[in-house]
């Protein structure tokens, strides 16, 4: 007997998402390529989260902290904030998704800028909402269009400030019109996930703006400079109406154990923080350098990583791409943001990056 047909659909708008695709990790024929793929920290996490990790091996019959405290505390003590404000997440992408199941309903609008983080649309698909893409300009998040996308359906307005993957930022003061102008039905979404490797001293993440505005939040993970992308760890500020919603909806022991001890103990560790945001802005700028003398343009970037454009054509971006593969790079691809003639290149240790600027050089002269 034939089994009966599958007839349970998803809801509207789930079919429309493309399946999130990760940067890559293994190149065929290469034992250890150079993995510059997924933006992650080539050093490793400090020692001392590693050894905080290690001895929350002997509670793993325990269930974790349901609300965070002891990572609340020291996410507060390093960045002068209360811990009340603070929620913790299964990496900052859980803290962002949530935003959207809590505050979206069926035709609901979420503004983003064009070539921000490929989730935030798919965060709207999945919850019934319409994504509106707004124009930016060189790469740039561009506030005019952001607010000129914003309408009385608008309910979430993304902004990732660095933005992956152009590596670009706006300065505080056009984050500042940004949130003066959303509409007040309406919650903007700081995404600092890059905020370690910012210079400039007019740059706080947006933690003064959600002290002064109940409609803005800023998210935080502990993926990048923290090295700590396996355990999922991130967290968001946000004022008390805000996270009293997020707090009834996440689940109570979404940071694991081993997560919050690994993740209090990197914070904490403000002097390894330093060297590898040194290390990170010093090798940034020899990689763009590199790249663009030999005729790549980049984005300026505030990441960990480059966005390198090699243009379209038989010695584009897909091309260039092939040839790094070839000598065990593994770079990304970013046409799915509408970039088919850039590559993102993660900054990874010195070794790594020479080797990218040599292959780079290679590929340009035509060898």
């Amino acid at each position: 007997m034939d089994a009966p047909a599958f007839r349970v659909t998803p809801r509207p708008g789930v079919m429309d998402i493309a399946p999130y695709q990760v940067g890559g990790s293994h190149l065929a024929g290469a034992a250890k390529p150079i993995k510059l793929s997924a933006n992650e920290n080539p050093w490793g996490p400090s020692p001392k989260a590693v050894e905080a990790m290690r001895a929350a091996a002997e509670r793993l019959s325990l269930y974790p902290d349901a609300d965070s405290g002891g990572l609340r505390d020291a996410i507060a003590e390093v960045h002068g904030i209360d811990r009340a404000r603070i929620v913790c997440g299964n990496g900052s992408d859980e803290l962002l998704q949530l935003l959207a199941f809590c505050y979206l309903r069926d035709g609901d609008e979420v503004v983003y800028s064009r070539h921000g983080f490929l989730l935030y649309p798919s965060y709207a698909l999945m919850n019934g909402a319409k994504p509106v893409a707004a124009p930016e300009r060189e790469l740039t998040s561009d506030v005019d269009a952001l607010l000129a996308a914003c309408t009385e359906r608008t309910r979430l307005v993304y902004l990732a400030n660095p933005n992956n993957p152009t590596g670009t930022r706006i300065n505080a003061q056009e984050v500042e019109r940004l949130a003066a102008g959303v509409p007040d039905h309406a919650i903007l979404v700081l995404d600092a996930a890059y905020a370690e490797y910012v210079e400039g001293d007019d740059y706080d993440g947006g933690l003064s703006l959600v002290a002064r505005r109940p409609n803005v939040v800023m998210s935080r993970t502990f993926s990048k400079i923290y090295g700590l992308a396996a355990l999922r760890v991130g967290w968001m500020v946000a004022g008390e109406e805000i996270l009293s919603v997020i707090n009834r909806v996440r689940g109570p022991y979404n940071v694991n154990l081993a997560a919050q001890a690994a993740a209090a103990a990197a914070i904490r560790d403000v002097d390894y923080t330093a060297k590898l945001r040194a290390e990170t802005i010093r090798l940034r700028a020899r990689l763009t350098g590199a790249l663009e003398a030999a005729g790549v343009p980049c984005t300026k970037s505030e990441g960990n990583f480059v966005l390198a454009g090699f243009g379209e054509g038989e010695r584009g971006a897909a091309a260039a791409d092939a040839f790094l593969k070839g000598k065990g790079i593994i770079a990304r691809r970013v046409d799915a943001y509408g970039l088919p003639g850039w590559l993102r290149i993660t900054v990874g240790t010195e070794p790594e990056c020479e080797a990218v600027i040599a292959a780079v050089a290679e590929f340009r002269s035509g060898a």
